[in-house]
């Protein structure tokens, strides 16, 4: 017995030296973007950390914060949902984008006495955001929505503050289906818009949604659910409306085709279930990064997939999976 309780401390010192080890061998990770998919990442990161021991500090600073900080490299890895330019790569020479999960933009809004899932066409959403239309009970509005009413409250757009991939994602749609907001703001993280007040990050926008009635904005779906937030469903180039779901993300997503460097907007699609604002967001990493962020990467392509669901991002299509896995593979 003596010897029995001995073999069992040795096995117990065994396994705690093997994981305090592991531990100290695992590299610490930072990095820096994007809020579009913070609660996933804060999730990955989490798990990952559990698994590995391995430290990952994120930043949800936006995605214009997250291209200037591997610019700088001044962070591991940058995170943004949308591409960086020829302009911007030119300046960070070595960069890759690997997509990690889609998500949809919605469009979230707070009207006294109604409920989730009004229906917006592309030229009302685009029109609201121009000031053309500033009362909810505008006849456009009412006319997609028969048997609900809607109070004569003054609608109130809100829109980013900060450099923005979930802007650059929204205005890109808006800039493909209306002439006039093409012409007048056209699609960034940052432009000039022409009314409304701005709020940083996701969770900023989300707050001045749900503290103003008559209130409207864009927001990723993870955000609006977690803030109880009504949305809308949103016509597509099908002319079929679109409920913001992961069912709807996948759809979209299956339907696009990506370059071979990834770099692409898919808002519009052409899926006849396909909810037309969605987009990939990507992690931005130089070829010579730490290896044990090439290790992460292979685990949130593989294992961390399985968690998108539950937070309301659609995985990743097979085809882009195994192409990210292999750029990924490329890394030094």
């Amino acid at each position: 017995m003596f010897f029995n309780k001995l073999n069992k401390i040795a096995a117990t010192a065994l396994a705690l030296t093997s994981l305090l080890a592991a531990g100290a061998h695992a590299q610490s990770l930072t990095g820096a973007g994007a809020t579009f998919p913070a609660p996933l990442y804060q999730k990955w990161f989490q798990q990952y950390k559990a698994k590995t021991g391995a430290e990952i500090n994120y930043q949800a600073i936006g995605s214009g914060g997250g291209i200037k900080a591997i610019t700088a490299r001044s962070v591991d890895f940058g995170a943004s949902d949308a591409p960086m330019s020829d302009a911007e790569l030119a300046k960070a020479p070595g960069v890759i984008h690997i997509p990690t999960v889609a998500g949809a933009v919605v469009v979230a809004y707070n009207v006294p006495g109604v409920g989730p899932g009004i229906k917006l066409t592309q030229d009302v959403i685009a029109d609201i955001f121009l000031g053309k239309i500033t009362k909810w009970d505008d006849g456009r509005i009412a006319k997609l929505n028969p048997g609900t009413k809607f109070p004569s409250t003054g609608i109130a757009p809100f829109h980013r503050s900060d450099g923005s991939g979930t802007t650059n994602i929204f205005t890109t749609f808006l800039s493909e289906v209306s002439g006039d907001w093409k012409d007048q703001v056209g699609a960034g993280k940052s432009v000039k818009w022409v009314k409304g007040l701005g709020g940083k990050g996701n969770p900023g926008v989300a707050a001045l949604i749900k503290q103003t009635e008559g209130g409207i904005g864009y927001i990723e779906l993870a955000y609006a659910v977690t803030n109880v937030i009504p949305y809308a469903a949103v016509r597509n180039a099908k002319g079929n409306f679109i409920y913001p779901s992961v069912a709807s993300t996948t759809a979209a997503a299956d339907g696009s085709t990506l370059p071979a460097d990834f770099r692409k907007v898919i808002t519009n699609t052409k899926a006849a279930q396909g909810y037309p604002i969605t987009g990939f967001t990507f992690l931005l990493v130089y070829r010579d990064s730490k290896p044990e962020l090439k290790k992460f990467l292979q685990w949130a392509l593989t294992d961390g997939q399985s968690q998108a669901d539950d937070l309301l991002y659609a995985k990743l299509p097979d085809s882009v999976q195994k192409r990210a896995l292999a750029a990924v593979a490329s890394l030094k």
